[in-house]
């Protein structure tokens, strides 16, 4: 009789079928955040504030368009976010955004920000980093929490 072999391979097929698929790893990760910049505190000069940055790394064998995308802080506030303009990230390559103010590159990118001890976008104790995409999709995420170091391997 055949009806228990069916039987079987239909529930095969079903724990098969239903199994949760696994999420891919995101393509763009962050891999450091320096928070606490040489420096500080200080008056919020130029050179300290470009001394604060995000790095971000494409871990494809593609380039990823990043226009669009976002990068900010645990801070509501609306000039704490980095958006992205035209910008591709290379296959392996990787993105630094510095808070201050300079010229952006194919490797460095520049949030713009002057005014001062306001201007400094990470606590230099605790806080998260969020890598959004252009639909607003949390990508990744990176936290820290100490006092002890200068910066966050991600």
């Amino acid at each position: 009789m055949r009806i228990p072999s069916v039987l079987a391979a239909a529930a095969l097929t079903v724990a098969v079928v239903s199994q949760p698929a696994h999420a891919a790893a995101p393509a763009v990760v962050f891999t450091k955040i320096y928070y606490d910049s040489p420096g500080s505190p200080d008056f919020g000069a130029n050179s300290s504030l470009n001394g604060e940055y995000a790095q971000l790394k494409n871990r494809t064998k593609k380039a990823v368009s990043l226009k669009g995308w976002t990068l900010r802080d645990e801070t509501r506030r609306s000039d704490h976010v980095y958006t992205f303009g035209a910008f591709t990230l290379g296959a392996g390559k990787t993105v630094t955004v510095r808070t201050g103010k300079g010229r952006d590159t194919r490797t460095t990118r520049y949030w713009n920000r002057s005014g001062g001890t306001y201007a400094y976008i990470w606590n230099q104790t605790a806080d998260t980093g969020y890598l959004r995409n252009a639909s607003g999709r949390l990508i990744d995420s990176c936290s820290y929490d100490s006092s002890r170091a200068d910066y966050k391997i991600c």
